[in-house]
C-alpha cells in the first residue's frame, strides 16, 4: 500500500470490468498468471483454478463447472481466501451460489450467467472480470538490475505427443493424462516446484523452494494437510532430477508415474530406480523453470 503502481497497457481489450474495486498491482499480478494458467486448458473441458500469490492452490477439470469449482477449492480451501478464481467456461448460477460463501479478490470467466453475475455482485469490493478473446503477447519483460530483459514465451504445452517413455513400466492412459495435466500446471508455478494429480485434479503442489526436494516435501505435507492419498497419483517436476531421492520419495509416497525434462548426467540413477519399483517414467525434453 505504500507503493504507488502503474500499468501501461490496454486492459479493456482484455477484460470487461463488471464489478468491484479498482484493480491493485498485485491483483494485474495475479489476473496475469490465472490468466496464463487456464490458457493452458482452453482446450479442456470445464476447468476452474484458484490462485494466490501468482501459484495454483486449487485446478481441477470436471463435466460441470460447479464440480470444478468445488473440486479445485478441496484442494487447499485455507489459501483459496483472498484467491484469485478463473473458469474456462461460462459460471453458472450454482457455482456463483458456492464461489458467493469463500472470501475472492477476483473472479474472471469468459461469461456469466445474468443470475450469477448478481450473485457475485452482493460482494461490493469482489473485481469480476468477462475474459476477452485475446492472444497474449509473445514476449515477456521486466526490469534488471539497470536494464531491462526480455525473453521469448514460453508456448510449449507438453502433450502425448512429446512424452518419451523412459522406464520399462509405461504409464497408463490415466496416468498420461494426469501427467500432462500436472505439467500444464507445474509450467505456470514458481520454481522449483513438484506437482501432483490425479483424476483431473491438482492434488498438492511444492513451489518456489530453493531445493527440488524441499518442493517435494511441501507438496507431499499439503497433501496429507487436506486429506488427499498420494497412492496412484503422478507427479510433475520442472526440472530434472539430478539424483534419484527425488523419485524414491515420491515412490514411498504413493506416486505411479512422474514427468519430468530429463537431461541431467544421473538421469540413469533416475530411471534404474523407477525401475526397480515399477514407476512409470516420461521425458519430455523441455524444462519450465518460472524466476
Amino acid at each position: 500500500p505504500h507503493q504507488k503502481g502503474f500499468f501501461f497497457g490496454d486492459f479493456e481489450a482484455m477484460f470487461k470490468k463488471v464489478h468491484g474495486k479498482e484493480l491493485s498491482y498485485n491483483n494485474l499480478l495475479d489476473v496475469d498468471a490465472a490468466v496464463n494458467l487456464i490458457n493452458e486448458f482452453k482446450n479442456d473441458g470445464p476447468t476452474f483454478a484458484i490462485l494466490k500469490h501468482n501459484n495454483a492452490c486449487g485446478l481441477a477439470t470436471r463435466k460441470n463447472i460447479n464440480d470444478a469449482y468445488l473440486a479445485a477449492l478441496a484442494c487447499d480451501p485455507t489459501s483459496a481466501f483472498g484467491g484469485v478464481l478463473i473458469s474456462n467456461t461460462k459460471i453458472d448460477i450454482a457455482t456463483a451460489n458456492e464461489i458467493n460463501k469463500l472470501f475472492c479478490e477476483v473472479v474472471i470467466a469468459p461469461e456469466y450467467d445474468t443470475e450469477a453475475t448478481a450473485i457475485l455482485q452482493e460482494k461490493k469490493n469482489r473485481i469480476i472480470l468477462v475474459q476477452n478473446e485475446v492472444a497474449l503477447p509473445q514476449k515477456q519483460i521486466r526490469t534488471c538490475l539497470n536494464g531491462i530483459l526480455v525473453q521469448e514465451r514460453n508456448n510449449i504445452t507438453d502433450n502425448k505427443a512429446n512424452l518419451k517413455t523412459v522406464t520399462i513400466t509405461a504409464p497408463t492412459e490415466n496416468e498420461i493424462q494426469d501427467l500432462i495435466f500436472a505439467s500444464k500446471i507445474c509450467k505456470n508455478t514458481k520454481s522449483n516446484t513438484i506437482v501432483f494429480a490425479k483424476n483431473g485434479t491438482l492434488i498438492a503442489s511444492g513451489t518456489g523452494q530453493t531445493s527440488r526436494v524441499d518442493a517435494l516435501m511441501q507438496a507431499i505435507e499439503k497433501a496429507k494437510t487436506f486429506g488427499f492419498d498420494l497412492h496412484g497419483a503422478s507427479m510433475a517436476s520442472d526440472a530434472f532430477f539430478p539424483f534419484p531421492d527425488c523419485v524414491e520419495i515420491a515412490k514411498k509416497a504413493g506416486t505411479t508415474a512422474v514427468i519430468q525434462p530429463g537431461g541431467s548426467i544421473k538421469d540413469e540413477l533416475s530411471i534404474n530406480y523407477c525401475n526397480e519399483n515399477k514407476v512409470a517414467m516420461v521425458f519430455t525434453g523441455t524444462r519450465h523453470f518460472k524466476h
